[in-house]
């Protein structure tokens, strides 16, 4: 009897063993897929930070590159509507997709003549707002009667 048990006991032990080497294979590969899974995390995460850091207006990749057409820019000297002048301006940078800094900059810059000199009265550190800019040309522009109107009624 006692053999019996003692074989029982053998056998168990190597039952424990073998389970104990399986569970360390386990946790062995358990360990391998986490390795690749924060590989993969750090590829993605550089990728994100290159995404952060390259500006918007270079393309993903040199073969999706689309070069949209751009719109040629306005000159606004005060003669016309400053509506009709606003509202083409406005077309102009929608189609060439400009945010309000570049608008800014390219309505500074789009100014002659009387309509330029609107500018004089505004701080330099304000030109590069939009609405500043685009109030000082409609209380000067925006209301008056152009000599060309008169008399069309």
């Amino acid at each position: 009897m006692r053999a019996h048990i003692e074989s029982q006991v053998e056998e168990m032990e190597e039952h424990v063993k073998r389970s104990i080497r399986k569970v360390e294979e386990d946790v062995q590969g358990v360990k391998t897929e986490i390795q690749k899974v924060q590989e993969k995390m750090s590829v993605l995460e550089q990728r994100v930070s290159d995404l952060e850091i390259r500006p918007n207006n270079i393309p993903a990749s040199p073969k999706l590159k689309y070069t949209r057409p751009m719109v040629k820019s306005l000159t606004f000297v005060g003669q016309i509507s400053w509506t009709v002048f606003k509202t083409q301006f406005d077309v102009v940078s929608s189609a060439n997709g400009w945010n309000n800094f570049v608008k800014s900059s390219q309505l500074v810059t789009s100014l002659r003549g009387s309509a330029a000199e609107v500018l004089q009265g505004i701080p330099s550190n304000k030109l590069k707002d939009l609405s500043t800019t685009e109030n000082a040309l409609e209380s000067r522009f925006g209301t008056a009667i152009l000599p060309s109107f008169i008399g069309l009624n």
